[in-house]
């Protein structure tokens, strides 16, 4: 079995076990595919992962350092000074916390008894005290990144949005603009030599998540329910289960025919030919 993938988990980190909660990562599930959410959180069977990306995680890491020495000093980073954020990076006892997986801020939820949590990347701070999430972006792409206009960064976008709720839950001020670090590769280097040069943007987005509660009491209907979801038409992992699972059907049924007949060819009477019995 792959060290990546373990396609049963142990029932108390599904729905209902005491280890279960609903992360950032699984609302964007539910978002994109609530046959894929359930399949997840109610059956225990999760998507299998795609491999870990080392490079953007050792782009975080450096970011999160770098800021830190800000933040440490109380001075703004010369990003934030560059694209006229009057901010420092936020100082905060459990700002560890918030920023380890499977941790991060979380909320317990009354109306539905979630316990909901993100794990973020930074939190940045105004002279009147408002928060700013912040989040890192790592990528090679040909062009300035400056704006999030791409169908794919409307996860970006939700992700940042619930970051911002959780924060309001738990009695935080928030802003509603973040900003995504944007940390760009160049390729027009005329050699590689062993270093990665990257273009680093502050990309602004003004978030809404006013859709949070209407999605969370969906999540629930969604759970509590025996009947399998529908699957999103355009889940390229439901599309392949279907296919999968009719030819399997299919050949299971082929492979009985094949037991009972014994795979031994069958001579027609009225023809004389040969035939297979399958």
């Amino acid at each position: 079995m792959s060290e990546y993938y373990k396609p049963d988990r142990k029932p108390d980190w599904n729905y209902g076990g005491n280890k279960w909660r609903l992360s950032r990562s699984k609302i964007g599930l539910f978002q994109e595919c609530p046959r894929c959410f359930y399949i997840d959180n109610k059956l225990g069977t999760a998507r299998p992962p795609g491999y870990p990306f080392s490079l953007n995680s050792a782009v975080d890491t450096l970011l999160k350092k770098e800021f830190d020495i800000h933040r440490v000093g109380k001075t703004a980073h010369p990003l934030m000074e560059q694209y006229g954020v009057d901010a420092v990076p936020f100082q905060h006892p459990k700002m560890d916390i918030w920023r380890e997986t499977f941790k991060g801020i979380d909320y317990q939820h009354p109306a539905t008894g979630f316990t909901i949590s993100g794990a973020i990347d930074d939190v940045w701070v105004t002279p009147h005290g408002e928060l700013i999430i912040v989040d890192y972006k790592a990528t090679s792409k040909d062009e300035k990144i400056e704006v999030l206009d791409k169908d794919w960064h409307e996860g970006y976008k939700r992700q940042m949005e619930v970051y911002q709720w959780l924060f309001r839950q738990n009695g935080f001020k928030v802003a509603d603009t973040g900003y995504f670090v944007y940390a760009n590769a160049s390729k027009d280097k005329k050699a590689f030599d062993g270093l990665l040069e990257f273009e680093v943007t502050l990309v602004p987005h003004k978030g809404d998540d006013s859709w949070m509660e209407n999605t969370l009491l969906d999540i629930k209907k969604t759970l509590d329910s025996e009947n399998l979801p529908p699957a999103a038409p355009a889940c390229d992992y439901c599309m392949y289960r279907e296919a999968v699972g009719k030819k399997m059907i299919a050949f299971a049924k082929s492979a009985q025919g094949r037991s009972a007949s014994g795979g031994k060819k069958a001579v027609s009477k009225s023809s004389g030919s040969a035939t297979l019995g399958i």
